[in-house]
């Protein structure tokens, strides 16, 4: 039996622009009703104002929405910030369930026809966000130093996939490049997510802090 179709709002200010979408469907069915595009440095002055005229052209109400999917990052710590409470202050005043997307996961969903990938954002100061993915599960997600990373790629035959140029520098050979992420694609993963009812509540929605995982290259005894 088909589940039910959604009338979701999925919002994305992990990196310099952000985007919004309002989207109607399922886990395997996808609609977009319209998006819009807010401009990076602008997120506190633009965000709202862009949602609500994003409704209104729409012909939807604010009342009419289902559920937010929201980008959780890693990424831009002033643009997950304002983004995440945003979400909140939505979620609570209509009473309407959040998801919460990794864009790592988002860069590893927009690599199609791969088992396995692994989705390399750049983090600055010469690090990286690092995701390992296999049939669209996440194994693990850390920091990594480009020797690290490097180490991972000696590793593994999965295809490498990132919207950032620095990754190229340790990548050239297997990187397929993707474009930054956008709300359109955070809604295709919070419909998955909404299906199987992976939910988060208000309270416990936070930013993805991707940390570096201590023990991964530690010395052997």
């Amino acid at each position: 039996m088909p589940s039910e179709k959604k009338l979701i709002l999925a919002i994305d200010t992990s990196h310099k622009q952000g985007s919004v979408c309002l989207t109607r469907g399922d886990s395997s069915s996808f609609e977009v009703l319209g998006s819009a595009q807010v401009d990076g440095g602008m997120f506190s002055a633009q965000l709202v104002p862009v949602i609500a005229k994003l409704l209104a052209q729409c012909g939807v109400k604010k009342s009419e929405l289902q559920g937010i999917a929201a980008a959780v990052g890693p990424g831009s710590f002033t643009g997950l910030r304002i983004g995440l409470s945003a979400v909140k202050g939505f979620a609570e005043v209509l009473g309407v369930p959040i998801v919460a997307v990794s864009t790592l996961e988002a860069v590893a969903a927009s690599a199609e026809g791969f088992s396995e990938v692994i989705a390399v954002l750049d983090a600055g100061r010469k690090e990286f966000y690092v995701g390992e993915y296999s049939a669209g599960l996440r194994l693990k997600e850390s920091l990594m130093n480009a020797p690290e990373l490097a180490a991972l790629l000696g590793r593994t035959k999965a295809p490498i996939v990132s919207p950032d140029a620095a990754v190229s520098t340790i990548a050239s050979a297997r990187l397929k490049v993707v474009p930054q992420t956008k709300a359109e694609i955070i809604a295709t993963l919070g419909l998955k997510k909404f299906a199987k009812g992976d939910s988060v509540a208000v309270d416990a929605l936070d930013a993805n802090y991707v940390r570096r995982d201590e023990n991964l290259f530690a010395p052997s005894k």
